[in-house]
């Protein structure tokens, strides 16, 4: 296995694939309806990966250094067969880690068969339990009663479940109390997200923004909390454990205090674009060589160039200029996942 590093000594230990552009969901942070309407033309099925194409370059990363692979969209659910893909990489050695991100509609309907394929921990998007602000949020489209079903579902067949909940303000904010209570007592772990300027279509304002700080501090009033260690190095959450012992949260705070010197992650769009950050502008075209008949060492030479030159860290350089300057580049989060 290949020791690989970033221009800033990073490893790469963590791969990220989106399955489809598509979601039956039209979050306003993500993929606001207005912009992503009836007539938006979402990617056709021969240009987004196979499951051999994506089987191929999950081995190729894995003997570059990747441990984990976590599956997103879009929503990955709406991909047909998705636990045959899951199944493909637990048979590869070297993953220790299978990881799917979802809006959970789908979740009671496949979670069985997730989990039997081999897929290791989920994590859910529920951004209320209000099931008008939650209807207003999704753009109409999901309800919390489902969700919730599903995550159950998933417990019950054995996935670590996490819920995590995209806090904007005058949005949700306040619903940070109740949703730590709700899970506190279902012993999930819940993880805010501070509300991300991914993307071109969500009208990020970083007034719109609840911080790390004020979300723990809400949280205290209530519940009290301590700090502590991250369970590994490169974990994106700070983890914060309940006084009385009775599980935790985490925030994951890309805006006001950023992770990027420990970032081991790449990304692969749905179109098999491989990104080196969340926030990325450009990309490298991996289905490209895929279809042109390019060997693995041709494809592990091209991902290990990548790979040593990047030097992302934008959320440490966050700033009106950086901002405006990527302005309408970025990769869409419907095409990267999280």
């Amino acid at each position: 296995m290949t020791n690989l590093r970033d221009q800033l000594h990073r490893p790469l230990r963590d791969l990220r694939i989106s399955v489809t552009d598509r979601c039956n969901f039209r979050c306003q942070y993500c993929m606001p309806a207005e912009v992503f309407g009836p007539d938006f033309a979402f990617l056709p099925p021969d240009k987004i990966l196979s499951f051999e194409e994506i089987e191929r370059l999950v081995k190729i990363f894995v003997s570059l250094g990747v441990k984990k692979v976590r599956i997103t969209g879009g929503e990955p659910l709406l991909r047909r067969d998705l636990p045959k893909l899951i199944e493909r990489i637990h048979r590869i050695d070297g993953v220790e880690d299978i990881a799917l991100t979802t809006n959970g509609t789908l979740l009671k309907k496949y979670a069985s068969d997730l989990a039997k394929a081999g897929l290791s921990r989920v994590a859910v998007s529920l951004d209320s339990l209000n099931e008008g602000r939650f209807f207003q949020i999704n753009g109409h489209r999901g309800k919390v009663k489902t969700v919730l079903e599903g995550i159950e579902k998933a417990a019950e067949a054995g996935l670590l479940v996490k819920i995590n909940m995209v806090v904007q303000k005058g949005v949700n904010g306040q619903d940070i109390v109740s949703m730590a209570e709700f899970f506190k007592d279902k012993q999930h772990i819940l993880r805010f997200i501070e509300y991300m300027d991914v993307g071109n279509s969500n009208g990020w304002r970083m007034n719109d923004v609840v911080s790390k700080k004020e979300i723990i501090d809400q949280l205290h009033q209530v519940f009290p909390l301590q700090a502590v260690e991250p369970n590994y190095k490169g974990e994106v959450a700070t983890r914060y454990q309940y006084l009385d012992d009775t599980g935790e949260v985490g925030v994951i705070s890309s805006v006001t205090d950023s992770f990027c010197s420990t970032c081991s992650r790449a990304r692969i769009s749905a179109e098999g674009i491989l990104y080196t950050c969340l926030f990325a502008t450009e990309g490298t075209d991996l289905r490209e060589l895929l279809r042109t008949e390019a060997d693995d060492a041709t494809i592990t030479q091209c991902i290990s160039e990548v790979w040593e030159n990047r030097n992302d860290r934008y959320s440490d350089e966050r700033n009106e200029q950086t901002m405006e300057k990527r302005k309408k580049s970025k990769i869409e989060m419907s095409h990267i996942g999280g």
